[in-house]
């Protein structure tokens, strides 16, 4: 393989562009991953792709492998999948998952990468990470058997969480949008669809409500839809974007409370029983549920990211999980 791949950088924000990059030796604990795919992440990567990244946030946001910083030129991204070309040899020829940015090829230590089990097709593995969101989302949540869930907002985190609750026994789990095509998308992940019009916000309501639209009006809705005592575990990002509330209704009456929940922190639940490597690796397992193809709603090779990445962040082209493709060879 050759030493210098290619990489995607936001140049600036609103731009992007392939820069050649070169790879440094491959010491003995390291591997060299040529990838297969990666994964779109259309929140957190097309406000980082805006340049819309609060300034008190820049060092809270860097990813595992990213370069340069924020608003730009930055290397972002997370969700890749690829082959070990080199390495120790029990990773050799294994297909792996790495937090890693849109590049043809890299090198990083042999621990940040996890195998992807043999029966997880590879273009399904890029949503690891967004499982494993969605696996601390249920952590911090705590659902109990026979409860009444809403998961607002229909995209990557949304669904993905949504699939997670709907194996819990007795669950009854609504995904909620406003594009009612997500509702073929529910029936696939073995869940109802609602959009917001035709919700039933009466007296008996939610007992948990998770919120992923990164939506001030998901938000609101979220709250809406809750029963008394209940709580909104809130998993979107907004960036530098305010969100405004109207709190004079039910929100005191009612006790309700929003909890936030992010992926950057093990679950206070699990952190004393979890590493972040083990959360990955069962994020991975679950990923053997066919239903999780579902996501997968468009794909382009990795020569049309910089053209493809703009249109996902203006929403002129929409996805749930949009995968890059990656040339067999260098």
């Amino acid at each position: 393989m050759s030493s210098v791949a290619q990489a995607f950088w936001v140049a600036e924000p609103g731009r992007g562009e392939l820069r050649p990059a070169t790879l440094p030796p491959v010491g003995p604990d390291d591997v060299l991953v040529r990838s297969l795919h990666s994964g779109v992440s259309r929140g957190t990567e097309t406000i980082v792709f805006r340049g819309a990244v609060p300034v008190d946030q820049h060092a809270v946001m860097r990813a595992p492998h990213q370069e340069g910083d924020f608003p730009g030129p930055v290397k972002y991204g997370y969700l890749n999948v690829g082959v070990v070309e080199q390495g120790p040899p029990a990773l050799r020829g294994r297909t792996v998952f790495c937090l890693h940015p849109h590049q043809t090829a890299y090198v990083v230590p042999a621990e940040a990468v996890v195998v992807v089990p043999d029966d997880v097709p590879p273009r399904r593995a890029v949503l690891a990470g967004t499982v494993e969101t969605a696996v601390n989302a249920l952590w911090d949540a705590t659902p109990l058997v026979g409860d009444r869930v809403a998961v607002v907002g229909a995209g990557m985190v949304g669904c993905c969480v949504a699939r997670l609750l709907a194996r819990i026994p007795g669950t009854r789990v609504t995904l909620v949008d406003v594009d009612a095509s997500r509702c073929e998308v529910a029936a696939r992940l073995g869940v109802g669809f609602a959009r917001p019009d035709d919700l039933d916000r009466g007296e008996h309501g939610h007992d948990i409500v998770v919120h992923t639209s990164a939506t001030g009006a998901g938000l609101q809705l979220s709250l809406d839809l809750l029963a008394p005592e209940a709580t909104v575990l809130e998993l979107s990002w907004y960036g530098d974007t305010t969100v405004e509330l109207s709190l004079g209704g039910a929100f005191h009456s009612s006790r309700l409370g929003i909890r936030a929940s992010q992926v950057g922190s093990v679950a206070a639940a699990r952190r004393s029983r979890y590493t972040y490597a083990q959360r990955l690796a069962l994020a991975l397992d679950l990923l053997r549920d066919p239903a999780f193809d579902a996501l997968l709603t468009g794909e382009s090779s990795f020569e049309e990211l910089p053209e493809v990445l703009p249109r996902l962040a203006d929403g002129s082209q929409t996805a749930i999980c949009h995968t890059i493709a990656y040339p067999a060879t260098d």
